[in-house]
């Protein structure tokens, strides 16, 4: 039984209702079983912990306490994913990590303690360590009692399993399962097969994923998995997670060994919708009460203070001071163009300049006369001396980008911002595109608006606040939504445009934020922003002028 493939024709015939990015991993990982040159789809592989779980482990609590687990078809669909996909030239299995995005009471704890028991049992690990971690051992404890009680109700299981002071304890493989807290000084020496992190948005403490993660790296095919509701607490490694889960999920960052599966509303106002609900509660009906949340909804609409619990919890809404500023459906455009289309025509430019840790980006803005669609030309930078580290700790594909051309890097450990100048000066010998003006940010650097001035491209200063650049932003947004916007499909851009937030003052005019963790850039949209404000400024001049 493929469950992948059941699960995709559940959602394709509208049976199922999951959220955008949920039908577009598993249309993407359904398409994979029918042909994939990478990978192959074993059946046998995928459907193992699924009989196990089934077969030897049963319920401990309420009204299901004493009978045997029998998981729904997204859970089915979810395990057969994890452990199905193997690689063919390794024949090891694809799947290292995975983000499991789930609202509360839709059986995330069953479904962690039958996977905690399978790894340490049946994965055919030899000295398996199996480790569920939580920001308190009490929290990791939860999974662990649960596949405790499964152990203790199942003959087969309790026969050959101990309980010792710290762990379970399987001696046929010598493997063990253990609840670990977030003290992660004393986690050095690990050397884990399946770590479960669970509720990950509670964990400040980013040293605590990256030790476990770490922990893995001796084993020949290990497994993470984060299972984790929404939170309220922003800048923490929920935030990083969650962005990379999206990237990944969205097809802005390529990783094949990450699984986001991220069962979350698409839009903030759907928790009035029933029809919607289902999008974060895959269980709803089955696990999951659709009594209890239909009282709790209604409590929340005569109880404001009870609206963030109910969406971060109940509907996996990320509550922050700032909402996202567009969907991913408005900003994704898959139209490309040759820029040689555009030799001898006039752009507008833009310029966001950084100096260490932010990518300085220059962007040339050009306009169809006839279809007034806009098409944007970027180029990025970061210093080189720390770049291969960077790859390595944000997990941003900065090193495929740089291979592909669309990012540069500079000499030394700051951005050199006569590479600006070089490739500004590039674009008008060598395409003959000739920017009539070029927005830059306020604090950009004098000296090089000066070296930009001596070379006879006009400058403009470009305020970052709400009277300068509202209207442009509503304009650059409307503009993007209706598909006028051509940027080539630049996975950099579409990162950018991600990643921004946006922020209202009591006026109702807007101004771009960082949405999301700190490493999650804008840069791209800032310097389009920019070029955006000048297309405002002088956009009856600029279309005679194309």
């Amino acid at each position: 039984m493929n469950h992948i493939a059941e699960y995709w024709h559940a959602i394709e015939r509208g049976e199922v209702v999951v959220s955008k990015r949920v039908g577009k991993v598993y249309e993407t990982l359904y398409q994979q079983t029918q042909h994939s040159e990478k990978f192959a789809f074993d059946e046998t592989k995928a459907n193992r912990p699924i009989e196990f779980i089934e077969k030897f482990c049963r319920h401990s609590k309420g009204e299901w306490a004493g009978k045997p687990v029998r998981l729904e078809l997204f859970q089915k669909a979810y395990l057969a994913a994890l452990f199905g996909f193997i690689d063919r030239e390794t024949g090891l299995r694809r799947f290292r990590e995975s983000m499991f995005y789930v609202a509360r009471k839709n059986g995330k704890t069953t479904l962690l303690a039958g996977l905690a028991a399978f790894m340490m049992v049946a994965d055919r690990e030899p000295g398996a360590e199996v480790y569920s971690v939580a920001s308190k051992r009490d929290q990791a404890k939860i999974v662990f009692d649960e596949t405790y009680h499964m152990i203790q109700q199942s003959p087969e299981l309790s026969r050959h399993t101990k309980k010792r002071k710290s762990d379970l304890y399987f001696p046929a493989t010598f493997s063990k399962f253990q609840p670990l807290g977030k003290n992660s000084n004393t986690l050095d020496g690990l050397n884990a097969h399946c770590v479960i992190i669970d509720e990950l948005h509670s964990i400040t403490d980013r040293n605590l994923y990256e030790v476990m993660r770490q922990a893995m790296g001796a084993r020949r095919q290990p497994l993470l998995i984060m299972i984790t509701t929404a939170g309220t607490v922003r800048e923490a490694i929920f935030d990083d997670m969650y962005s990379y889960a999206c990237g990944v999920a969205d097809g802005t960052i390529q990783d094949d060994s990450f699984l986001p599966v991220l069962y979350e509303l698409d839009d903030r106002e759907e928790w009035t919708d029933p029809d919607k609900w289902q999008k974060a509660n895959p269980g709803l009906g089955t696990i999951k009460k659709v009594d209890d949340l239909v009282l709790k909804v209604e409590r929340a609409k005569n109880n404001p203070n009870e609206i963030t619990g109910l969406l971060t919890k109940d509907f996996n809404i990320r509550e922050t001071v700032t909402r996202a500023w567009l969907t991913f459906d408005a900003i994704n455009n898959e139209e490309t163009f040759d820029i040689e289309r555009f030799k001898g025509c006039y752009a507008i430019g833009g310029a966001d300049l950084s100096i260490t840790n932010d990518l300085t980006c220059a962007t040339l803005l050009m306009l169809d006369p006839e279809t007034e669609k806009r098409y944007v030309h970027q180029m990025y930078w970061l210093p080189r001396d720390n770049f291969e580290t960077r790859v390595k700790l944000d997990k941003i594909p900065y090193d495929v980008w740089h291979k592909r051309g669309l990012l540069r890097l500079c000499n030394g450990n700051t951005i050199n911002y006569g590479d600006v100048t070089a490739w500004f000066l590039e674009m008008l010998n060598d395409y003959e595109i000739t920017p009539l003006w070029i927005y830059y940010d306020s604090y950009s650097a004098k000296y090089w608006v000066e070296e930009m001035e001596m070379h006879g491209f006009k400058m403009v200063r470009c305020i970052q606040g709400a009277k300068t650049l509202s209207l442009p932003m509503q304009m650059l947004g409307a503009d993007l939504a209706a598909k006028k916007v051509v940027y080539n499909n630049s996975p950099i851009l579409k990162w950018c445009l991600t990643n921004t937030g946006v922020q209202y003052d009591r006026n109702g005019n807007i101004v771009p934020v960082k949405n999301q963790a700190a490493k999650m850039r804008i840069d791209g949209m800032a310097s389009l922003l920019d070029a955006y404000v000048g297309l405002f400024e002088h956009y009856e001049e600029f279309l005679r002028a194309c």
